[in-house]
């Protein structure tokens, strides 16, 4: 072969091994690069490569992201098992999730940068935005059974924010006859947080439940319900937008977030996960269509953007959120709230109201006052919450930590998601 042709086939060569390398790097999981960088010990990282695979190769889950963030660089990353194992669909990075609940920290921002603009304040009473809240009720037991008595005082922002306006979702036996002749509490899907199946506003759902009583006077208890899905709504009625486009324009665009919606669109349909449950020998089994399975999500009305449980995304998405809460409120130039806001939403502001010892609320997350109060080695200060499909997130400001779980199982008798953030702990040395 002449010298020159030679040389044209040694680049040609070269360029092939390079353009096959670099795919296989791009398709390759970030787990581990430059983990001792950060404190992290590659060997202590290779125990959750394991665990996660037993997870998967047992059948306790079908498919998960794992991210785990330190100082702003990503220190690990899989993506395990199956997105959706019938159609023989393997899970990805970039997979979309229902995280159900995990959406309350993104409207609980909302919330509070309107509080920033002045237009709503933390003691404002919910009536003053949406009227039907004006006079609100709560079920007290009786001898002849319930009793419906006025509340005490109007329910504030605050109160809703930390979950002691004393809404619930409608499941109490105390009240769910009254809430299921409206069609929520147990007949909307798992738990009464579901809507993604309702044709009207989320504001007109809310009205409904300004009608139905709660089962705590304001500020007495912590109670999960309905009070991110009220907040809901008062960032539209302050704001004058739905809650989807305030999302969109004033949240997800601002940090990228390119993968984060109340509904699919069409071009990722096929990164949506399918939904699992777990039977009762505790292996994941394709869950049904509807409100208790696949759900709504991507062929459904697309009218209710619930602010407590509506929104679709991915680990990477949801991790860019964290990181700028992290940040003190701000994330590569987009600077969404001031440090002092985020400093106070948290921190516990429920005093000894939530009902797990060592652990207390602010405005829109748990917060870990006592290291191993969640069974966990997370650090005082720890912040977070999870998703009904079994998504959790947590956010160490002390270890300078973002930790992201992803799955889509419902209802989920794995303890694989709650197993994690240990996982993550035992592998941080420095």
């Amino acid at each position: 072969m002449a010298p020159r042709a030679r040389s044209i086939c040694v680049f040609i060569c070269i360029q092939a091994l390079a353009l096959w390398a670099g795919r296989a790097g791009a398709q390759a999981p970030q787990a581990a690069r430059g983990a001792a960088d950060h404190g992290f010990s590659r060997e202590r990282l290779a125990r959750i490569d394991a665990y996660l695979q037993e997870s998967i190769d047992s059948n306790r889950i079908a498919g998960a992201v794992a991210l785990v963030m330190r100082d702003g660089a990503v220190v690990y990353e899989r993506a395990v098992g199956w997105a959706d194992r019938e159609a023989g669909r393997r899970m990805t990075p970039d997979a979309e999730f229902r995280i159900a609940s995990q959406t309350k920290a993104l409207t609980s921002v909302a919330i509070m940068m309107l509080v920033e603009e002045g237009k709503i304040a933390l003691g404002n009473p919910v009536g003053r935005f949406i009227p039907a809240f004006t006079r609100t009720s709560v079920a007290v037991r009786a001898d002849t059974g319930r009793r419906i008595v006025p509340a005490s005082r109007p329910i504030t922002i605050r109160d809703l924010l930390t979950h002691t306006s004393g809404y619930s979702y409608g499941s109490d036996s105390l009240v769910a006859p009254l809430y299921a002749a409206r069609q929520l509490g147990p007949e909307a899907g798992f738990g009464g947080w579901y809507t993604a199946d309702k044709e009207e506003p989320i504001c007109s759902t809310m009205e409904t439940v300004a009608t139905l009583p709660a089962v705590r006077q304001p500020g007495e208890g912590w109670v999960y319900g309905y009070n991110t899905d009220i907040l809901g709504c008062v960032v539209e009625r302050v704001s004058g937008m739905p809650l989807d486009e305030f999302i969109a324009t004033r949240i997800t665009r601002p940090l990228r977030m390119t993968s984060t919606y109340f509904y699919v669109p069409a071009a990722a349909r096929a990164r949506l996960v399918a939904v699992y449950a777990s039977d009762t020998g505790n292996r994941a089994m394709r869950a049904p269509e509807g409100s208790r399975g696949q759900g709504h999500y991507a062929d459904g009305p697309r009218r209710s953007f619930a602010g407590g449980a509506g929104l679709v995304s991915t680990a990477r998405d949801y991790a860019r959120f964290l990181q700028m809460l992290l940040n003190g409120g701000e994330l590569e130039g987009a600077r969404l709230l001031s440090p002092k806001t985020v400093a106070v939403m948290t921190r516990n502001q429920v005093d000894t109201l939530y009902p797990q010892k060592g652990i207390g609320f602010g405005f829109g997350f748990s917060v870990v006052e006592r290291p191993g109060a969640d069974n966990t080695f997370a650090s005082a200060g720890t912040y977070g919450w999870g998703g009904a499909y079994g998504s959790t997130y947590r956010v160490d400001p002390m270890e300078r930590l973002v930790i992201v779980f992803m799955i889509n199982q419902m209802p989920n008798r794995s303890d694989v998601a709650a197993k994690f953030p240990n996982l993550v702990y035992q592998a941080l040395l420095k």
